[in-house]
């Protein structure tokens, strides 16, 4: 689920902290005691849940099996020009 807004307002506390407010929380995966990724970028921080690895593991399973019989041998360098984050963004918020 991705959730639509133009901005909210958040007041950053004495230690810098923030709350992600609890419809995002929800929306993203984002649970008590759990890990967050915060990324610079030109625009600003990016705040995302990590990645979960079993279900990035399910995902490379079920592209292998649609992949296999289509005589598709990629070499390493290939792999230069293919952005894996777009390749399994697929649903991903």
């Amino acid at each position: 689920m991705v959730i639509r807004v133009v901005s909210i307002r958040l007041k950053v506390g004495p230690k810098g902290q923030i709350v992600i407010p609890k419809v995002f929380r929800e929306a993203y995966g984002i649970k008590e005691g759990k890990e967050v990724i915060i990324e610079p970028t030109e625009r600003g921080l990016v705040i995302r849940a990590p990645v979960d690895a079993e279900k990035l593991m399910e995902k490379l399973r079920e592209r292998r099996k649609r992949m296999k019989g289509r005589g598709v041998r990629a070499k390493l360098g290939d792999l230069r020009s293919v952005d894996l984050e777009d390749e399994f963004d697929e649903g991903v918020p």
